[in-house]
């Protein structure tokens, strides 16, 4: 008998899956059909896959389009990938160990030593870190600037061949103006990419619908769901031009002669799997497929449940300033109306006198730095997540001294608001 083949049909037909909604797409995308396929993503531990020829070994080692070796490729890997890069409306997706991974990955495949980033100071603080202080020892300069397109602008040079900002900020709760920064980009031949963590791999935004060139994920929030897992993706969208990337463009022949429109998923998937070996594990890829496939139902509720806290600390007396763009109050909710879809997203920050005493007083909430977990969740970022930031760069990134994020978890309103009471008052 011969055993199921878990590799073969794993997309849904692309006339029928352009018409699914993004429900449908979770659950099925990366899943086989026929005779004895498992109904799931199976986990395929192991390191080697076998050829039947040298012809056929020596294919795969020039194309990755198969299984040779799994830091390289990986079928239950491949399925998460391909189930990212349909929620993602992209063109392929390489997943890694971490959304640190990814960001590495995507910033060196648009820049080599000499070349320039510009890139939005309201980010995660390990993202600032990097462009800050890992980017420079290979010879690559960034400019963090305010979220606006015109800083964006004012800080771009000749060198500049990526703009990087977060669809929601990390944790100013900032919306970036895609469209815009797309336009600033493209005018010079530079690429823009989006770290879009906080818009649900999709749900809530999908960056590369406005112009963005390749999208990134902490697969550790709200993809794998239940704060169990690390991983994270880089996706790429179909209509980048690297035309004006010397990377793509030198040598003979050049890597855009030689690998075409794939070019840049291309070189994701060989510098960060199979020449820095950020390698995503099987049974990680496994968790997060099932995480992918209960996110709608999740986010939207943790959206709803956002709102309604953020209106509630809002006017509270015992709260200062909230940062969340579904407030009509807020200086984002404009253009959080323009890119997010069925929510404003499930992380607010806000600022109270005394955040020690505040978080000691908390019976539900839980203090942990993380997102998108099913529970909810507060950190102080001031002392650790941009902890280790200079105060400048920390102020610039929406952290004060009395700073709270919050990750809303899928708990009951009423017990989360209760918890924030007791902890007010």
């Amino acid at each position: 008998m011969t055993p199921p083949n878990y590799d073969a049909a794993l997309d849904l037909p692309p006339e029928l899956a352009a018409d699914l909604s993004y429900d449908t797409l979770a659950v099925h995308t990366g899943i086989g059909r026929g005779t004895g396929v498992g109904v799931g993503i199976p986990i395929q531990q192991m390191a080697a896959f076998q050829f039947d020829s040298l012809e056929a070994a020596a294919g795969e080692f020039q194309t990755n389009t198969g299984s040779s070796y799994s830091r390289i490729q990986n079928p239950t890997v491949k399925a998460l990938e391909r189930r990212i890069t349909a929620l993602e409306a992209g063109q392929e997706t390489v997943c890694l160990s971490s959304g640190q991974a990814a960001s590495f990955t995507a910033f060196l495949s648009a820049c080599r030593a000499g070349d320039h980033i510009v890139a939005t100071s309201s980010l995660f603080g390990g993202s600032v870190a990097m462009l800050s202080n890992v980017l420079p020892l290979m010879g690559i300069t960034a400019s963090l600037v305010p979220n606006t397109p015109d800083a964006v602008k004012a800080a771009m040079q000749t060198n500049t061949k990526l703009i990087w900002a977060e669809t929601i900020g990390n944790p100013a709760a900032d919306v970036a103006d895609l469209s815009a920064l797309a336009k600033i980009a493209h005018a010079q031949g530079a690429l823009l990419g989006v770290d879009n963590t906080w818009g649900g791999v999709g749900l809530l935004c999908c960056p590369l619908d406005f112009g963005a060139d390749m999208v990134t994920h902490s697969l550790t929030k709200w993809a794998g769901g239940h704060g169990s897992v690390l991983g994270g993706s880089v996706t790429v969208g179909e209509r980048h031009s690297l035309t004006r990337n010397a990377i793509y463009t030198d040598g003979e022949p050049s890597l855009l002669e030689a690998r075409g429109a794939g070019a840049l998923a291309w070189r994701q998937r060989w510098f960060g799997a199979s020449q820095l070996g950020m390698i995503l594990p099987p049974q990680s890829a496994y968790a997060i497929a099932q995480g992918l496939e209960t996110l709608s139902l999740r986010l939207t509720r943790e959206c709803e449940t956002a709102l309604a806290l953020a209106e509630f600390l809002e006017g509270h007396v015992g709260v200062g300033r909230v940062n969340y763009p579904g407030l009509e109050g807020s200086e984002f909710h404009a253009l959080g109306q323009q890119y997010l879809s069925g929510g404003f997203g499930a992380v607010m920050s806000f600022e109270v006198a005394r955040p020690e005493e505040f978080l000691s007083r908390l019976k539900v909430i839980r203090m942990a730095p993380n997102l998108g977990d099913t529970r909810t969740l507060v950190v102080h970022p001031w002392t650790t997540t941009h902890g280790k930031m200079p105060e400048a760069a920390r102020r610039a990134a929406g952290v004060t001294p009395q700073s709270i994020r919050m990750s809303v978890g899928v708990e009951s309103l009423a017990d989360l608001q209760a918890d924030l009471e007791r902890a007010l008052s």
